[in-house]
């Protein structure tokens, strides 16, 4: 086997792993769902705002609410109430919900 040979075999491998890895962690929209109980009394279950200053989820770009979820929990974006929601959520949970508002119609 030649250098290139070895070397081309490694990547295809790290490759190879790493869709295996990226399928495990695979956000699931449906354990979203029931994770999404807690955010319907201002986002609505189905992601349209039950209030003025909520915004719709419905839609919303998957890794936006990812961004904004985790922003909230670290204290990068400043809301009482969101900050409070988000602290107790795994990265799993943000990923899930993320998922389960941006299959949503908006």
């Amino acid at each position: 086997m030649t250098r290139a040979s070895i070397a081309a075999a490694a990547l295809l491998a790290i490759s190879a792993a790493g869709a295996v890895a990226n399928a495990a962690f695979a956000a699931d929209a449906a354990a979203g769902r029931a994770k999404a109980v807690q955010c319907q009394a201002c986002h609505g279950l189905d992601g349209i705002s039950k209030l003025p200053d909520a915004p719709n989820l419905a839609g919303q770009n998957e890794d936006y609410l990812v961004k904004a979820l985790h922003d909230f929990k670290t204290g990068e974006r400043k809301n009482e109430l969101m900050s409070t929601v988000v602290k107790p959520l795994s990265d799993a949970d943000i990923a899930n919900l993320a998922a389960f508002y941006h299959s949503l119609k908006p």
